[in-house]
């Protein structure tokens, strides 16, 4: 098993990782501040792993809420059902919400727990690599609107991450490749010596390698929480997670949310992001190839729908988090390990590759 922390002062919290973690109950006991437990699950999850979940909460008082799976039904009116539950089974101010599932049920399941009496602990079991090497982490919460992905939510960090590997058993072969999406994400943006591991194993990591997926789970977890302590609330270097997602979410929001998968549309982000920095002169055609076909050999999409023109992009795109003063940030890449938010990039490149990738799709 591995230990990591989270550094945020009193709000400091550990991610565990390791194999048959849903086992050791002391691993969360400590983290639940008193005797109402409430497990959030989906109807996929629930069936593999909830049975083992309450056994690890055995001696509390227990309840769980099973919500539909699916990226289409991250929104308002599923959350209600969250609240529904609590409020029926009369949970005050000192219980604890238990995320179990992928980033759908964990985002889902932190905004209520920052919603509910103003603000209520809570603990992830993400069982998605998605889950497990990104969205698990960081206190990032919330739900989907019709017009823009992730539009309404809040920080609230979780009092414990508990990542058991053996969870990605159950996963299909389009789920991890997502998740791996984001595991690529973190050697571009910040860990050069991440990317070259992985372009050196990738295979093992699309072949379940324990050995690959637990390396790539803790460097991956050690880039994000880096980044959370530095910043918390995304005023500065956190945005730069975000590489691919503002071409990724337009995406998502054209296509219908859970058509594509979230890291579906966020490596063909990437490989647009990478396309526009070559195009400014910073990254390299070679490196923006090496990309793109790292994105490939992980059994990733690099090409957007073809039904998406130029116009929906840009008008998506401008419903983003990272718009100011209505101007357009991106997250592109000067080289592969650093990555910059700017604004100050030319729209006549922007239209160049949108138009390229209009081109590919069709």
């Amino acid at each position: 098993m591995k230990a990591l922390q989270v550094e945020l002062g009193e709000r400091s919290y550990p991610i565990h990782i390791g194999s048959g973690l849903l086992d050791k109950p002391e691993l969360i006991r400590n983290h639940i501040a008193a005797s109402q437990v409430m497990v959030v699950s989906n109807e996929t999850i629930a069936p593999l792993y909830l049975d083992r979940v309450c056994d690890m909460l055995s001696g509390y008082e227990q309840h769980s809420v099973i919500l539909p799976d699916g990226e289409q039904y991250k929104n308002l009116d599923v959350l209600n059902r969250i609240f529904d539950a609590l409020l029926e089974k009369r949970f005050n101010r000192q219980c604890t919400l238990i995320a179990l599932g992928g980033g759908v049920i964990g985002d889902m399941t932190g905004f209520a727990a920052a919603s509910y009496q103003r603000g209520v602990s809570f603990i992830q079991l993400p069982t998605t690599l998605l889950a497990q090497v990104d969205s698990s982490v960081g206190g990032k919460t919330g739900v989907n609107h019709r017009l823009g992905k992730n539009m309404i939510g809040a920080f609230h960090q979780p009092r414990c991450v508990l990542i058991d590997t053996e969870t990605l058993n159950t996963l299909d072969d389009r789920q991890l490749a997502a998740g791996i999406a984001e595991v690529i994400k973190y050697g571009l943006i910040r860990d050069t010596g991440f990317f070259n591991w992985l372009e050196e194993n990738i295979d093992r990591l699309t072949g379940r390698d324990p050995e690959a997926l637990g390396h790539a789970i803790e460097r991956s977890c050690i880039n994000k929480a880096e980044v959370v302590a530095a910043d918390e609330l995304e005023s500065g270097q956190r945005a730069l997670l975000n590489l691919g997602h503002t071409f990724g979410h337009a995406i998502e929001t054209a296509t219908g949310y859970g058509t594509w998968l979230h890291g579906e549309a966020v490596s063909t982000g990437m490989a647009m992001a990478a396309d526009l920095s070559a195009r400014h002169g910073w990254l390299s055609g070679e490196d923006a190839l090496r990309i793109r076909r790292l994105l490939v050999r992980a059994g990733l999409p690099v090409t957007p729908p073809e039904s998406m023109s130029k116009t929906e992009f840009m008008d998506l795109m401008a419903v983003d988090k990272k718009v100011l003063d209505r101007k357009l940030r991106l997250v592109l890449l000067k080289s592969i390990g650093e990555a910059l938010v700017t604004a100050d990039f030319r729209p006549d490149l922007l239209n160049e590759t949108l138009e390229h990738y209009h081109q590919k799709a069709s």
